[in-house]
């Protein structure tokens, strides 16, 4: 029953896409279990760039089965977008899977995402707009339309009739806005509904099969732990939750069934949108930081804030996790830096602290304590051997894995999938 899942150990934007697509390659299946198309995973093969949002990661191998879990927000208009770009790009879809109790996303969602972003004013929480908040919303509330719904016109037109005049009320009464006309968005989402009808299934069922098969599975994460609903720093989190024990729920699965749980950690830390920042650099060197590790998001384009490594939030990120490993990205970055700074603890009010807050008004006074480590001038992009590192960069590592109680299994120096140090295999044999 080898399974192992990919969860950000950070704010997201750690790298995932790459080691995704690099465990991808040993796999044979990789299960996409939450979040929807405000994901954004980058994968690059032989110079050539690919994007996803709502698409696994795994697509790029035509062996590979692909699947888009009961625990996903899904949007069908922008995964009929990704289909025909990756059938462009000369590969098939022939291998996705989507589970029949996935929610779909409506024009509605995504306008009310918008139009209440907007009224926060001040108070916004950097949502991308993608409808995936309210498409949750009308889950929890038990007024969602499924997959299941979407591909039989019946029941669709039946659920849109209920759905459509309570949202317009919404955005005529709340928002001042125009609503949708029903009929309009009953026949263009039928439509969509009888395109995706291919690939729909009980992906609950092909993913215990393959783990009772002994088969390679893969669960991939979208955002990051502290993007998590409920173990986050909210309220500048997603919808869902990008945690490991996200995946049981989210990908139809018994806790039992996951083996290794594998932490992307970028080497250094990143942000997007609002919300506290310990160690956020204003300077200089946080302006290179983001320009070497070109630091702009996949989905949104925005800026990302950039810092120092901060091993007190990844200490609650492995707790919470249960992490058994981390894949360390980027850390080409950080050559040609004299000396790097890593945070090993916080001081908050006059006291000295190395766990976490839950608190967004503690977290926001807390002042980094550094431990300064030597840097290096050596480019790392071509080596592929971990004893050819600089002494610098394994000395960087060792203090990381030493804090952390948690091996370094992969190391990323570059965005190529021949870019990647494994010092340990991640499927157990």
């Amino acid at each position: 029953m080898p399974s192992v899942v990919i969860v950000g150990a950070q704010w997201g934007d750690e790298g995932k896409g790459k080691i995704i697509d690099y465990l991808a390659g040993e796999s044979n299946m990789v299960v996409r279990a939450q979040g929807g198309n405000n994901a954004g995973h980058t994968v690059i093969v032989k110079d050539r760039k690919y994007t996803f949002h709502l698409l696994p990661s795994g697509v790029l191998y035509p062996d590979k089965v692909n699947i888009i879990g009961n625990g996903v927000a899904f949007d069908p208009e922008g995964f009929l977008t990704e289909i025909k770009k990756l059938e462009d790009n000369g590969f098939s879809a022939g291998n996705i899977r989507i589970d029949q109790r996935a929610h779909v996303i409506f024009p509605y969602h995504k306008r009310i995402d918008a139009l209440e972003e907007e009224s926060r004013g001040e108070e916004k929480i950097g949502t991308t707009r993608k409808g995936i908040g309210p498409c949750y919303m009308d889950k929890i509330q038990r007024s969602g339309i499924r997959v299941e719904d979407l591909i039989d016109p019946e029941v669709l037109k039946e659920r849109l009739a209920l759905q459509v005049p309570r949202k317009n009320r919404i955005l005529e009464k709340i928002y001042e806005a125009e609503g949708y006309d029903m009929e309009v968005l009953y026949q263009q989402y039928r439509e969509y509904g009888q395109q995706i009808k291919r690939f729909v299934t009980d992906t609950t069922k092909l993913t215990h099969e393959a783990l009772q098969a002994g088969e390679k599975v893969l669960f991939e994460g979208a955002q990051g732990t502290l993007l998590d609903l409920d173990l986050g720093t909210y309220p500048y989190v997603t919808s869902s939750h990008p945690t490991a024990g996200g995946f049981p729920v989210g990908a139809g699965i018994g806790p039992n069934k996951i083996e290794e749980i594998l932490g992307i950690v970028k080497a250094y830390t990143t942000r997007v949108g609002l919300g506290p920042f310990p160690t956020e650099l204003q300077d200089a060197t946080g302006d290179a930081i983001r320009t070497k590790g070109k630091e702009f998001g996949t989905t949104t384009g925005r800026a990302r804030r950039c810092g120092w490594l901060d091993l007190v939030m990844l200490k609650y990120t492995a707790r919470v996790n249960g992490l058994t490993g981390i894949s360390l990205m980027l850390l080409d970055v950080l050559s040609g830096f004299e000396s790097l700074k890593i945070c090993v603890g916080y001081e908050i009010e006059g006291e000295k602290t190395t766990d976490f807050p839950a608190s967004l008004k503690k977290l926001g006074k807390a002042k980094p304590i550094y431990q300064t480590l030597p840097g290096w001038s050596q480019d790392l992009s071509s080596i592929t051997n971990f004893q050819d590192l600089p002494q610098e960069a394994k000395e960087y590592m060792e203090f990381i894995e030493q804090y952390l109680e948690i091996p370094i299994k992969i190391v990323s120096i570059g965005p190529g999938r021949e870019q990647t140090i494994v010092r340990e295999e991640i499927y157990r044999r």
